[in-house]
């Protein structure tokens, strides 16, 4: 079993060794997502009204 104190200065170790992004890093991740996540909901509403224009040109066809 490991000493308490030995376990808190590993852990700070492996702390310091962290690297966080910037600022600018973080701002550029952020716009990414947001571009990604418009043009997927863009390309998934597109579809989605296209099969449902088929499926009522379907059911419209078959009554």
């Amino acid at each position: 079993m490991i000493n308490p104190f030995a376990f808190i200065q590993q852990v700070r170790s492996e702390a310091d060794k962290i690297t966080w992004p910037t600022r600018r890093e973080t701002l550029t991740t952020t716009i990414m997502v947001f571009i990604m996540a418009s043009l997927f909901a863009t390309f998934f509403f597109l579809i989605d009204s296209i099969v449902s224009f088929g499926l009522r040109l379907i059911l419209a066809i078959a009554s």
